[in-house]
């Protein structure tokens, strides 16, 4: 699964940009802020149809313009993101528009034609941090790998939306009408369901896969939804007015064997560091392993400054990881490219005037 080119229009700092990319590896190399993160979010767009920052169109439209566009080559579609902003006279107004080969599609449909995995320096929270990073690891996993967790994963955030609305209507009225919770309920258990046991499924992958840089076992902590589980919280969401149940509250724990006391021990409490940095090492791993099991082909890995946040041990360890499928990785340091690696396209980028 190759990228062969891209184009940017009016995205972020890149008011007119093509790039072509190696087929193995490609160094984009340049100064801070001159615009490396936003060719690798660019790509985002292509694979996902959204962006890997979180990131709102206005965002992303280049200052003082109206209209964005993001093209890209694979080795069996053209792929083409068009975004515009809501006061722009058209009739994509305020949306994004999806083509595949000049053909509109909708953004799950799109998100299917080129796998990519992003690995940045904030990658390296996702054992320190919220539950939110590790619930985002495991989307980026499935919604890339499983359509069927594409699609239910989007229905039940748009049911959760709706439902949370309800509940706010129904906590500021202080009365809550059954019969307008009763779809919504039941969609929110039938699609919630489905991605209960997709995100259970990849902890079973993690568990048994062989994991040649660091040991450690994860355990899908779920929150079920069910009806009985809607019933016992119904007081506390009139409430909150929020939904209080389901798998937007799960989380993924790591332990660690400790070989002192032959029992293991939580990363995130008891880890070093440079324990917890390779674990998401072996993360990003088993990803790439992941996807590529199930759709056949090895997804595109983009590295973004990875390098400054890691030391000379676990830059040994992403360099191997560069060499078995294509990769586009930014960096500062020309030097560093020349030094570290045999081969490899180089595109270099100038700071911004």
């Amino acid at each position: 699964m190759h990228l062969k080119s891209l184009e940017l229009e009016n995205f972020r700092n890149h008011r007119k940009s093509s790039f072509e990319f190696s087929p193995d590896t490609t160094f984009v190399v340049g100064p801070n802020t001159c615009g490396k993160t936003n060719l690798l979010e660019s790509i985002s767009f292509l694979s996902t149809g959204k962006s890997c920052r979180g990131a709102k169109d206005e965002e992303v439209i280049r200052t003082g313009e109206i209209i964005a566009r993001v093209k890209g080559k694979t080795e069996d579609a053209d792929l083409e993101v068009l975004m515009v902003l809501a006061d722009a006279q058209s009739i994509a107004r305020g949306k994004r528009k999806y083509l595949v080969n000049g053909v509109s599609k909708n953004r799950l449909n799109f998100s299917s034609n080129l796998a990519s995995i992003i690995f940045s320096p904030s990658d390296l929270d996702i054992i320190t941090g919220s539950p939110h990073l590790r619930r985002e690891f495991l989307d980026a996993v499935l919604t890339q790998s499983d359509r069927d967790y594409r699609y239910a994963h989007a229905s039940y955030i748009k049911a959760l939306r709706q439902r949370n609305a309800l509940l706010d209507v129904a906590r500021d009225s202080a009365v809550r009408n059954e019969r307008q919770f009763d779809y919504w309920d039941t969609l929110l258990i039938n699609t919630g369901g489905i991605v209960t046991q997709k995100r259970e499924e990849f902890t079973e992958f993690i568990n048994k896969a062989g994991k040649d840089v660091f040991e450690f076992v994860a355990t899908y902590d779920k929150s079920i939804i069910s009806k009985e589980r809607l019933e016992q919280y119904k007081d506390a969401e009139l409430a909150s007015g929020v939904t209080l149940v389901g798998p937007h509250r799960d989380d993924m724990k790591i332990d660690m064997f400790d070989n002192a006391t032959a029992s293991t021990k939580d990363l995130k409490s008891f880890g070093s560091r440079g324990q917890q940095r390779l674990v998401v090492l072996q993360l990003k791993l088993l990803q790439l392993d992941f996807i590529e099991e199930a759709l056949g082909d090895r997804p595109l890995l983009l590295l973004d400054d990875i390098f400054s946040e890691l030391d000379n041990s676990h830059i040994e360890l992403v360099t191997e990881m560069i060499g078995r499928q294509q990769s586009i990785v930014t960096t500062t340091h020309k030097e560093f490219v020349n030094s570290k690696f045999k081969s490899g396209s180089v595109i270099e980028l100038k700071k911004a005037k």
